[in-house]
This record gives C-alpha cells, structure tokens and sequence, in this order.
C-alpha cells in the first residue's frame, strides 16, 4: 500500500516527494516513518528511484521533521508541550519522552528514535529544555543516519515482501532499543569512570607539584 502511494507521489514530484512524506510526520501523518523508509528502500530494489539520492532525500526528510520540532519547542516553550499534550492520544506518548529524558538525558534523543511517535515527541521536550542545537544535532543526526541507513537498506535488500518487511519491523523496533539502552548505558559507565579517573589523575599531579614545591622552598 505504501510503496504503491509512494510510487505514484514521486512520479508527480519525484525525490521530494520522499523528503515531504516523511517531514510531514512532525504534524502526525498516520503513517510511521519506518514503513515510509522501508518502502523507499524498496522502490529502489525495483529501480523506481536511485539508491544515492533516494536516500539522501530520505534522510534529510527525517532529520528535518524531528528538527522542526527542536526549534517549535525552542522558540515557543510550554505552548508547544501543551499543544501535543491536547493532541488525542498523545498524553503517554508525552510521558513516555519526559520518562527518557529523564533516565537518559541527551541519550533519549537516541533512544527514541526506535520508539514510534516518541521520536517526534522528545525534540520538543529537548528544545523547550533550551538544548543547544549543537548538542541536539549531534545525537539526533547521527542516531538518525544510523537509523534511516538500516531500515532504508532493509527495504532495498527484501524488495516489495510484505510478510518479511512486517517481521523486520517488529524485530527492528523491539530488539534495537534494548540494545541502544545498553550501550547508552555502557557509554554513561565508561565517562562516568573516566571522569573519576581524571579527577584522581589531577589530584595526584597537585600533590606531586605541592611536594616539589615544599621540597624546592626547603
């Protein structure tokens, strides 16, 4: 269904077409980002498209999306949230973004990106958090590449199969986020420690210079 909706949009409006559909999600398209992705990766496995620009298209189509709800949240603060907030619906998906926020921080920017509308919801917590968007485009534009390069080259590969898509979606979505959790997790233990260990380096250099300063006066 979407690869047919997709195939026809772009013989009207070619690659942007790709790039609209999925910055249209920021106003709650119904349908996912992952299938429209999926389905962009598969029309090129038909030779509709061409797997460069396709791509690119579809990437800057997701990162703009979630990127133009960083700067609404940004530049309108809680009128944005509360504009979500009476979307129908959308309340535990709110929840759920201000949950990650606060387990992970600035790592529920890539966390979300595996949790369906969350994705759209976290940009605007981040940005009516004042993030900078330095900061924000660091995770969210590289967790977005990673993302958009798997589900893209997941449709290539398996064509126009309806039944393989499904169950790569379902593994997909399910699977990746334990394991992003986990090496958020990881990466947080590995500063944490390494932050200790570069408090105790310091800490061992002044004592070191104290003393050779003591022994000099001496």
């Amino acid at each position: 269904m979407m690869v047919e909706m997709l195939t026809e949009s772009v013989g009207q409006f070619g690659y942007f077409a790709l790039f609209f559909t999925l910055w249209l999600g920021i106003v709650g398209m119904p349908i996912p980002d992952e299938v429209i992705v999926l389905s962009a990766g598969v029309l090129t496995s038909m030779n509709i498209l061409e797997i460069l620009p396709a791509f690119i298209a579809t990437y800057l189509g997701v990162v703009s999306g979630l990127s133009l709800g960083y700067v609404l949240g940004r530049m309108l603060g809680a009128p944005a949230l509360n504009w979500i907030g009476r979307k129908k619906g959308m309340g535990k998906y709110v929840q759920q973004a201000q949950s990650l926020l606060e387990k992970y921080g600035s790592y529920a920017l890539c966390i979300s990106y595996f949790l369906p509308v969350v994705r759209h919801v976290v940009p605007y917590l981040v940005g009516i958090g004042k993030m900078t968007f330095r900061r924000y485009a660091a995770f969210s534009y590289t967790t977005g590449l990673v993302w958009t390069l798997i589900l893209f080259f997941a449709g290539h590969f398996m064509g126009n199969n309806v039944a393989n898509l499904n169950a790569f979606l379902s593994m997909f979505n399910q699977g990746l986020v334990v394991g992003i959790a986990v090496l958020v997790l990881v990466a947080g233990a590995s500063i944490y420690g390494y932050k200790v260990w570069k408090r105790k380096r310091v800490s061992v250099l002044s004592t070191k210079t104290l003393v050779n300063e003591n022994e000099r006066s001496e």
